[in-house]
């Protein structure tokens, strides 16, 4: 804990105090939303090409922060921070996210243990949290939450350092040039395992050998690095460098000489023994994982291990003695490994409940992050946690809990299930409603699942308790085939979006169609969460169901009809107004609704621009206008219309027709109106291509779930919708034999077939039968195979599996139970609607909704 004037000289800033006192600072924030408790929290207003932090300083002040890190003094002109916020204190720094680098460059120098950095193109993170597993027994260890590797993720990371900290472990990612000295400066790591070389990022490298340059200059400092020589390009960046003279390597090899030389690696039955020589010696341990990346993954940690008597210490004391680990201990805690939970799922759960699945991770920092996450969840007014011990945490446990305590008060949890010996002590410090069992068993046996009804639940457990059990009892569909839904690759490409639009310019988010088939309100939270400023949907009975999941965004209602606007009125609903018809019949509805909570109805006028589809032509406007001006009952909220080919560059000249009319007829329009109206034309695809016609908002649709309409846009998004499903069994169809109705599908030869769970009542069309279309088995396209059913479809296998004559490296091992992708991030479901002979927005939105959706963030 540092007081803030100790803060600002650290980063060389200059200090206002509020009165006397020196305020001191435990915790920092950087996200508005994700504040838990404002006392001893300093606010780091960011400034980044999608937003400003200091946009949300009153906000913050509202809410009781009362320290701010700023990097602008005044706002504006017209504002004042020291007489805005007489109570608050600030530190002012010419750049606030260099001040939060400096920051914990600083605290991170304040101590005197040993530090891991871990970087490389993937594994970063499961490397970090396998460590954590296998060290944990010894140490007291810090590491970073999450996959937090980022300019700005170190920092907030190495801050958590604290006097109990024995050891600290911590991920660096980048992606541009120069960004690896700054973390070096931040993590100032001791030991460094550079994981693997992929291409990540490439884009913005001169070639590979420049990355693992940039990567290399996290270990400059270092005193051991760990990688594999698979990678010569990370040997051969290390010789041509003389800044690496003094950093000793450890090296692991499957083909080469190295210091760990694997000489076996066999896979069985969900486990994979790996053999080696180290130091003339025959060693081996076995993991409870087969894919290759865990192999890979699970070596860098055994390296790391056979090291850790020379690098890693016991104490901080001056007198400290190696940490010594025997091969024995090793190989029992890598048997051991657990799954790393990668992701936060959101599930629907029983009696109309929302289930958040965190269950493989139970850490303070984590739980931080989990909390943020239920907070976003509007749907339902009640909140409970279901929580087990939180182990190794190296803290007092009273004080613990009551932090924990703390926490869920101010997130506003209403119940929490405790579960475990430990939290069930300290049961007295939790102010809301609380059950508590010694155990999962007890909790299973003894508490009425009946009594969840209408809350989102938040399960969060450490592996030992075995939380999936809780998951699987409370989890609504179990239909293999889902839909996944990746929440941070949706914010990812609001922001690409927002990236591109000129100060002041508003988003509006098309939910219409169930989110183009990716969910209601799930989808609306979380771009409510993130401060788009409209949503829309195609008719009222979708508003009504986000007002009733506790969206309060403004929502334009696109088909109004004339049954649905009493309803539009009730929930405060916004119509688009197309022709005169459907504006009288509004006027009508207002006059029935006298008790309306809206003082005047905000109305969206559509222009015909050359859609022709609806809106008002050019002739019709001042019969429009007779009508409008004067007229007291509603306030014409926008102007807009709709770009009938944005995405094709052959139409370029009709499209800037139509953005030339529709500037013609909405200043036409605008003009005989005192107050501000908005204007709009562009969708995704326009909001990429013509900038210059950006007017005050832009409406983002398809664009969000990452379908580009250009390579290179495609390449700066990124997927959102993954459908999969799994093989429930496997056949051999013998010549001239024939599969699935009709008799349409026949072998021509010995054949092996999958039956996959997954129809055309799922919304896998029935065009893609008989060889159409194909899908996925571990990265390789299986045809399907005759009719596609209602519920089932058959793919064939060929020579992938073990057929007599297929050479054995042509074989794929595929079981029953294997996993299948329809579409995802390595197969777009542009391929799929191409397969179909249609677009991406038909296969999205036909998927059925008893296809289970999954929700998640990284």
């Amino acid at each position: 804990m540092y007081t803030l004037s100790e803060i600002a000289d650290a980063v060389k800033g200059k200090l206002y105090l509020s009165g006397r006192n020196d305020p001191e600072i435990e915790d920092l924030l950087i996200d508005s939303r994700r504040l838990i408790s404002p006392e001893k929290c300093l606010f780091i207003a960011i400034v980044s090409d999608r937003n400003d932090g200091h946009k949300y300083i009153g906000e913050l002040y509202g809410k009781g922060v009362r320290a701010f890190l700023v990097s602008q003094w005044p706002v504006s002109p017209e504002h004042d921070y020291l007489k805005e916020f007489p109570e608050a204190s600030f530190v002012f720094a010419e750049n606030s996210l260099s001040a939060l680098q400096e920051l914990a460059g600083w605290h991170r120098r304040h101590f005197r243990i040993p530090v891991i950095a871990v970087t490389g193109s993937n594994g970063k993170t499961i490397v970090k949290e396998w460590l954590s597993q296998l060290l944990c027994p010894e140490l007291k260890i810090i590491r970073s939450p999450k996959s937090y590797n980022s300019q700005i993720g170190v920092p907030l990371s190495v801050w958590k350092l604290n006097p109990e900290s024995e050891l600290g472990i911590f991920e660096a990612g980048i992606s541009r040039p120069g960004e690896m000295e700054r973390l070096e400066e931040i993590i100032r790591p001791d030991t460094g395992i550079f994981t693997n070389i992929g291409h990540a990022h490439d884009e913005y490298f001169f070639d590979q050998k420049e990355k693992v340059r940039e990567k290399l200059r996290l270990f400059k400092n270092a005193s051991l690095l760990i990688y594999c020589a698979d990678y010569h390009l990370i040997s051969s960046c290390l010789e041509e460098s003389s800044d690496y003279q003094n950093l000793k390597t450890f090296t692991w090899s499957r083909h080469q000489e190295a210091d760990l030389r694997i000489t076996q690696i066999e896979k069985t039955a969900g486990q994979t023994l790996i053999t080696a020589h180290f130091h003339s010696q025959t060693l081996s341990v076995t993991i409870p994982f087969t894919d290759e990346a865990s192999v890979e993954n699970a070596i860098h940690c055994w390296a790391l291990l056979l090291n850790a008597g020379g690098h890693l210490k016991t104490s901080k004391c001056k007198n400290t003695k190696p940490l010594l680990i025997d091969q024995q201990v090793i190989a029992t805690r890598m048997k051991s490994l657990a799954p790393v939970a990668m992701r936060l799922e959101l599930k629907e759960a029983i009696n109309n409940c929302s289930l958040i699945n965190d269950s493989y991770n139970s850490d303070i920092n984590s739980l931080g992050i989990a909390l943020d996450f239920l907070s976003q969840q509007n749907q339902h007014k009640k909140r409970t946690i279901i929580l087990s011990d939180i182990l190794q945490s190296g803290r007092d446990k009273e004080e613990l809990y009551k932090e924990i305590a703390s926490q869920l008060s101010f997130k506003k949890v209403d119940r929490i299930i405790g579960i475990g010996r430990d939290i069930s002590k300290f049961a007295d410090k939790f102010p809301m409603t609380g059950n508590f069992f010694p155990d999962t068993d007890e909790f299973l046996t003894h508490f009425p699942l009946s009594s969840f009804q209408d809350e989102t639940i938040l399960l969060k457990g450490a592996r030992l308790f075995e939380f999936e059990r809780i998951s699987h009892v409370l989890q609504q569909k179990a239909h293999e085939t889902v839909m996944e839904i990746n929440m941070d690759a949706l914010v990812h490409n609001l922001n690409y979006f927002r990236s591109m639009l000129k100060p002041g310019v508003k988003t509006m988010a098309m939910v219409k169609a169930f989110s183009y088939g990716s969910g209601s309100f799930e989808i609306a939270n979380v771009l409510q969460f993130n401060h788009v400023d409209y949503l829309a949907v195609a008719y009222a009975d979708e508003g009504v169901e986000l007002r009733k999941a506790g969206i309060h965004l403004p929502v334009m209602v696109m088909s109004p009809e004339e049954q649905s606007l009493d309803t539009l009125l009730k929930f405060n609903l916004e119509p688009e107004i197309y022709n005169m018809r459907i504006l009288k019949l509004l006027d009508d509805a207002i006059e029935r609704n006298h008790s309306s909570n809206q003082e005047k109805v905000c109305i969206h006028i559509k222009l015909d621009t050359g859609m022709h589809r609806l809106g008002f032509a050019e002739e019709e406007i001042d019969a429009l206008m007779d009508f409008l001006e004067g007229n007291q009952k509603v306030h014409i909220q926008s102007v807009f219309s709709h770009l009938a080919a944005s995405e094709d560059t052959a139409e370029d000249a009709f499209t800037q027709d139509q953005i030339d009319k529709f500037t013609k007829m909405s200043n036409y329009i605008t003009q005989k109106f005192s107050y501000p109206v908005l204007l709009h034309i562009l969708n995704s695809a326009g909001t990429a291509r013509f900038p210059q016609a950006q007017f005050g908002m832009v409406r983002l649709g398809i664009g969000l779930y990452g379908i580009a309409s250009s390579p290179r846009e495609k390449s700066l998004m990124r997927n959102v919708i993954t459908m999969k499903t799994v093989i429930t069994q496997i056949k051999r169809i013998r010549t001239g034999e024939t599969i699935g109705y009709n008799r349409m599908g026949k072998a021509d030869k010995d054949m092996v077939i999958a039956i996959v769970p997954v129809g055309y009542a799922d919304g896998l069309n029935r065009k893609l039968g008989n060889g159409k279309g194909k899908l996925f088995i571990h990265g390789k396209p299986s045809p399907i195979i005759g009719n596609v059913c209602m519920d089932l479809t058959m793919l064939d296998l060929g020579d992938a599996v073990n057929l007599p004559g297929t050479p054995e490296e042509n074989q794929l091992q595929v079981q029953e139970g294997d996993e299948v992708i329809i579409f995802g991030d390595e197969h777009p479901v542009e391929d799929l609607a191409r397969d179909m002979g249609t677009i991406p927005y038909e296969v999205l939105t036909t998927i059925s909704r008893r296809v289970k959706r999954v929700y998640f963030h990284e």
